[in-house]
């Protein structure tokens, strides 16, 4: 009789796969439900994080599109956190739990300090864009092909669109799209890599499952 024991490692990647799979999920509805209940709401010229409240001087506060924007980014940043502990479990690998952590901070920081906040609103939003294009490439040390080369095209995408911003400002290439087209280039390709990068734990965890039936 063949029994299916899960080892520790798949356990690890299953449960942090779900959890990352669940934050991106969250992450892309979250954002646009926020975005179809904001009047005027516009994806070219504003911000994501305006759906929790612009910047100061003259915030805007908008419900029900705020709370529901706010406690996307905290569920979700949650998520990212507790999963860095488990990836770490399962593979040890320093600079990918230090990165998706960081990133996962920083999403929770969003969430829990909106735009209204100013400048700490700023340092969290930096954090969660920056470390989680790192988070990416650094992935490429735990996943194997194609998923690494996913994943580092994503990193870059987003970390290149970030660098060539501050360093180029409205030189930046990425700058015909505005700011609202600009940031989404920077967040979206992070979230379709934590939303692919869910999957792909679960997927290795049920084929490790398979190996001992």
């Amino acid at each position: 009789m063949k029994l299916n024991t899960a080892r520790p490692a798949e356990v690890y990647h299953n449960a942090a796969g779900a959890l990352l799979f669940i934050a991106g999920v969250i992450i892309i509805l979250g954002i646009i439900t926020a975005e179809a209940l904001y009047p005027g709401y516009s994806t070219l010229q504003n911000m994501i994080s305006d759906l929790g409240a612009t910047m100061p001087p003259h915030s805007v506060i908008v419900e029900p599109s705020a709370t529901i924007f706010n406690l996307t980014m905290i569920i979700s940043g949650l998520c990212m956190i507790v999963s860095s502990g488990l990836i770490h479990r399962a593979f040890g690998t320093a600079s990918v739990t230090a990165t998706l952590v960081l990133s996962g901070t920083g999403v929770l920081g969003v969430g829990v300090f909106p735009g209204n906040y100013g400048n700490i609103h700023a340092i969290f939003a930096l954090l969660a864009f920056f470390f989680g294009g790192l988070a990416a490439m650094m992935s490429y040390k735990v996943v194997s092909s194609p998923f690494r080369y996913f994943s580092l095209a994503l990193g870059a995408i987003a970390l290149g669109d970030l660098l060539l911003y501050y360093i180029l400002g409205q030189g930046s290439p990425f700058a015909i799209l505005s700011m609202g087209g600009l940031e989404r280039w920077i967040a979206y390709p992070v979230v379709l890599w934590i939303t692919g990068f869910g999957g792909y734990l679960m997927g290795h965890a049920q084929a490790g499952a398979e190996d001992i039936l």
